[in-house]
């Protein structure tokens, strides 16, 4: 029997970031069912240093790319390229950022222990997985690792209603977003025969479909995109994002916003650029229409609301479509800048958000249910820093020069413009300008709001060691982009290109 198993080769440093995440979940996992509650912050510490090392290992695996070329590995399972390697170290910071700003929120609530770490965990690989899959059926079960953990998550607040409401909305969206996206896989499979996302590509580039054939292929097409837009949420497949993103904890929130929709970018522009270039007539005006009416749309909407959570629910939405611009740039021939555009844009906003939430979780003080502007009242006041830090945030999502925001928006306005789509480009700026009014609010309610009756019987904001490293890092990192891009701009257009 030894003699006829085809066993595939593994090339170890390609999968040991994996292999580091989920042996440290189970022994963290394992040693906290074994030994007493541990001291505070100790699984949030655990998590960072899982963190810590994966990246560790993928600057190696970055040289070791550098030097010998991407590849794919696993019987074609994973791409190991420079897009791989970028995604991995933007998803493990983000991890570790993340489990930081949780350590405070999970004591604060009466929470702590190691189940949302492990979450987080297992939320990550499912991302890394995502983002590396060659092969539908492998990007599937990463879609489906990040998806369940992530609304396990969305629900983990178990005295809040809207926590439980949250992950039950979720859950049943997600569902169906999921059965569409299996749907399409399905359907291009029996089109192309194949479900290897390069293989796919070359089938497309090597046959001539006939009339029924080419029906099935845009059908499958079709519906990967309706999978993949709901899991960046973009209009009109957003619905779940400002319900789910108001009730689900707040650092469980910033984690859905930036380890959610980096996975879920980066798988979708594996799969139009690799599998799909032959059909960039078929959907890169279904990605320009998505991409204008998420700018407008999201925009708009953010500037009527009154809750924080939801302002910045569907501020995401906007950005969402100006990443979707830099997506669709990269389907025009020739381009050079669109997937680097995209790739800094997912780096950036995932520490912006993640920045933006540790501070609206301390103001949200106990309960998690203070993300009103009126809690934002007097904060320039009374945590002065704090205050300056979510000011320097909003302004770097609002494009302001000398912010990583600014690096960010230019990238994909001038991919968009290079290729000459001036119209998408023009929506996206005067959409920037109307959101500068949502942030705006938030700054006006910060530092120039009058006290009113009953503010000074609120709790006082904290501010604990974790929470500060989360928001210092975040802010450091947001000016030194906005004033030195270049070293990341580099590192983005090294990583746009694909394996296979």
């Amino acid at each position: 029997m030894g003699d006829t198993m085809q066993y595939p080769s593994i090339d170890w440093l390609a999968v040991t970031p994996l292999i580091i995440l989920l042996a440290g979940m189970m022994v963290n996992l394992v040693l906290a069912a074994l030994t007493r509650p541990w001291p505070r912050a100790w699984y949030a510490i655990g998590t960072v240093e899982l963190a810590v090392a994966t990246v560790v290992v993928e600057m190696f695996l970055w040289h070791d790319i550098g030097r010998d070329g991407s590849r794919v590995v696993i019987n074609d399972a994973l791409s190991i390229d420079h897009f791989t390697a970028l995604s991995w170290i933007a998803i493990a910071g983000a991890l570790a950022m993340v489990s930081l700003s949780t350590a405070d929120y999970l004591r604060r609530e009466q929470l702590d222990g190691p189940e949302v770490y492990a979450l987080y965990i297992c939320a990550a690989i499912g991302a890394m997985i995502m983002t590396a899959a060659n092969d539908m059926v492998v990007l599937f079960l990463g879609l489906e690792t990040l998806s369940i953990a992530l609304y396990v998550l969305a629900a983990s607040h178990r005295r809040r209603t809207e926590s439980q409401e949250s992950g039950l909305k979720y859950f049943i969206l997600g569902g169906f977003a999921s059965a569409f996206f299996l749907y399409g896989i399905a359907l291009l499979y029996g089109t192309t025969g194949t479900t290897n996302i390069s293989g796919m590509g070359d089938v497309l580039r090597a046959e001539v479909f006939l009339e029924g054939d080419d029906a099935m292929l845009l059908a499958g097409v079709a519906l990967l995109l309706v999978g993949l837009a709901f899991k960046v949420a973009v209009v009109p497949f957003h619905f779940w994002t400002p319900d789910v993103y108001q009730g689900a904890p707040t650092p469980v929130t910033s984690f859905m916003a930036s380890v959610g929709k980096l996975a879920a970018f980066a798988a979708m522009a594996r799969i139009l650029l690799v599998a799909l270039p032959t059909r960039i007539e078929d959907w890169r005006p279904v990605v320009w229409v998505l991409a204008v009416l998420s700018v407008v749309v999201g925009s708009v909407l953010a500037v009527v609301q009154t809750d924080v959570k939801r302002m910045l629910a569907y501020s995401s939405i906007s950005h969402a479509g100006f990443i979707m611009m830099g997506i669709e740039a990269a389907g025009h021939a020739g381009d050079e800048d669109g997937l680097p555009a995209v790739l800094l844009y997912l780096v950036i906003y995932s520490v912006l958000v993640i920045g933006t939430f540790t501070v609206v979780s301390l103001v949200s003080r106990t309960g998690d249910a203070g993300s009103d502007l009126g809690s934002f009242r007097g904060l320039g006041r009374q945590r002065p820093a704090l205050a300056l830090a979510m000011t320097v945030f909003l302004l770097a999502q609002a494009g302001m020069p000398t912010t990583s925001g600014f690096i960010a928006k230019f990238g994909v306005i001038s991919s968009a413009a290079a290729n000459e789509s001036y119209a998408i480009a023009i929506v996206a700026m005067v959409a920037s300008v109307i959101a500068a009014v949502l942030y705006l609010r938030i700054m006006i309610s910060m530092w120039l709001s009058d006290a009113e009756a009953g503010d000074d019987a609120r709790e006082n904001v904290g501010v604990p060691v974790t929470a500060n490293v989360v928001i210092t890092l975040a802010t450091i990192f947001t000016l030194l982009v906005g004033v030195f891009p270049g070293w990341l701009i580099d590192a983005a257009r090294t990583a746009a290109s694909f394996a296979g």
